[in-house]
């Protein structure tokens, strides 16, 4: 009997591994790729909009969002068929979006016309277009929906939206070039990479003051190389991770102290990051070796390099 019990739990532990896949957006491909998390091989290409970036799931894992930056979309595809079933007027170059914990509503940046545009992703209507600063890029949205935040490449801010009103509510100076934001899991934090600045600043959301900002320093490489894009904060509170873009390397963060516990080396040019479903895997897309490096959350180690397409840029993962 205990044999048979053992035999079903390895089989239901099987299945759900294979049924992990992570999606990857190539920009040069205008493709996703599909990577099977049991095999951590690529099982399927999939045609998308031009210059495929941003990808975003639905809170229910149902709907894939995909930034088709250049076709000046943000297309809709049911996970399940694997078809895109919608396209949603995002506005110009849409690069980066967030969406709302209704599960409906989704805010944009648009790069090209200094806008975060909102979309009511049900009624597929723009439910308004607020006026940020130059170039914005990153987007995030609080885990109470109270704020969503976007940031301005060039006008080196973070802009904070109250989604009650749909209209911007303040603005907190930062480092140059803010590419990318993300909440800790309890909302009070909000963690900002600083690109051309080299550094990320870690604010309380309450207050808006600077808890910490923090520097990378990595042995053999060029401070210059040092450019901070992707964040991803583990759920436990326990660390945070940075994509630091040509430096090749994703940091760790302790994410109660705020000090670096390890440099990581991934693939070339590194840019966003994903979370298996566990969190026992976190994936980094490398845009210039064309690969996806896999580490182990616990052991701290990249443990893989996954061949995708060219040019990989954004990455989630469905159970």
């Amino acid at each position: 009997m205990r044999r048979t019990l053992l035999s079903c739990a390895l089989l239901l532990a099987a299945g759900h591994a294979a049924a992990s896949t992570a999606w990857v957006s190539n920009e040069k491909d205008n493709s996703l790729s599909l990577i099977d998390m049991q095999t951590l091989k690529v099982t399927d290409t999939l045609p998308v909009g031009q210059r495929p970036r941003g990808l975003l799931l639905s809170h229910d894992n149902k709907l894939l969002y995909i930034c088709a930056s250049d076709s000046d979309r943000v297309q809709v595809m049911d996970v399940a068929t694997r078809k895109i079933i919608k396209e949603l007027p995002s506005g110009k170059d849409p690069e980066q979006f967030a969406l709302h914990p209704n599960n409906r509503w989704l805010y944009v940046s648009n790069e090209d016309d200094a806008l975060v545009t909102v979309i009511d992703t049900e009624t597929s209507k723009v439910l308004g277009q607020i006026s940020v600063g130059v170039e914005p890029e990153g987007m995030a949205v609080s885990p109470d929906g109270k704020w969503a935040v976007n940031t301005s490449e060039t006008t080196n801010m973070l802009h904070w939206i109250d989604t009650s009103t749909q209209t911007l509510a303040d603005n907190t100076l930062v480092d140059q070039r803010p590419r990318f934001v993300e909440f800790n899991p309890d909302g009070s934090q909000l963690w900002a990479s600083a690109e051309i600045g080299g550094t990320v600043t870690i604010l309380d959301v309450a207050s808006r003051k600077t808890l910490k900002t923090l520097t990378f320093q990595i042995k053999g490489v060029h401070p210059d190389k040092v450019q901070p894009v992707g964040i991803k904060l583990s759920a436990d509170g326990k660390y945070g991770f940075v994509a630091l873009g040509p430096a090749n390397h994703v940091a760790v963060i302790d994410a109660k102290t705020f000090e670096i516990v390890d440099y990581l080396l991934v693939g070339r040019r590194v840019w966003q990051m994903s979370f298996t479903p566990d969190q026992r895997q976190l994936l980094a897309t490398n845009g210039v070796s064309g690969d996806v490096s896999v580490i182990d959350v616990d052991s701290l180690k990249v443990t893989k390099s996954v061949k995708v397409g060219r040019y990989p840029w954004g990455v989630v993962v469905t159970p």
